[in-house]
């Protein structure tokens, strides 16, 4: 490392005055964080041809602004493979929501789509994850699904397996 001497003998001004500032500006948008198991096994029931079913918990973030609001939705991105099984769009599977611990879980009872997304959560405006003024006091938030698949005996033996996707949207 190398000093340069001539900087710290440089003469100094009088009369001289500096005064500096800075502001700071921040833009804190409404926004929605997920986190789920990687995967979620349907239980084989006690009596034959009894439905299939499985529950997941659905972690989540939210703040909202004045105006905006987070809703979770689900979406089955592609049937169950091998097609010898349950058609999701058959409304073979379907689910219920919990409470939640922040904004209005779903009533009643969804049905999972491939094509058309599914409400879970809807965060109003004010709202935020944690504590202080307006917040839920959870954090993370939660809210528990209830799944289930119709166990009809036309289905082929074998195991089967879809993926579901949820997503988080803020308004």
């Amino acid at each position: 490392m190398r000093f340069s001497l001539m900087l710290l003998a440089a003469p100094l001004a009088f009369g001289d005055v500096a005064t500096l500032s800075q502001s700071q500006t921040t833009t804190l948008l409404t926004a929605g964080k997920l986190s789920v198991a990687a995967s979620m096994t349907l239980s084989t029931p006690t009596q034959t041809f009894n439905n299939f079913t499985g529950s997941m918990n659905v972690s989540y973030r939210a703040r909202t602004t004045e105006t905006g609001n987070v809703t979770i939705t689900l979406l089955a991105s592609a049937n169950f493979s091998p097609t010898t099984g349950p058609n999701i769009n058959n409304g073979t599977l379907t689910y219920t929501c919990g409470s939640a611990t922040l904004g209005s879980a779903c009533s009643g009872t969804q049905t999972v789509s491939t094509v058309s997304q599914s409400s879970i959560v809807s965060v109003s405006s004010s709202a935020c994850t944690g504590v202080g003024s307006g917040c839920s006091g959870s954090n993370p938030n939660t809210v528990q699904l209830n799944f289930t698949l119709t166990n009809d005996p036309q289905y082929k033996t074998g195991s089967y397996s879809a993926q579901i996707t949820l997503t988080a949207s803020s308004i």
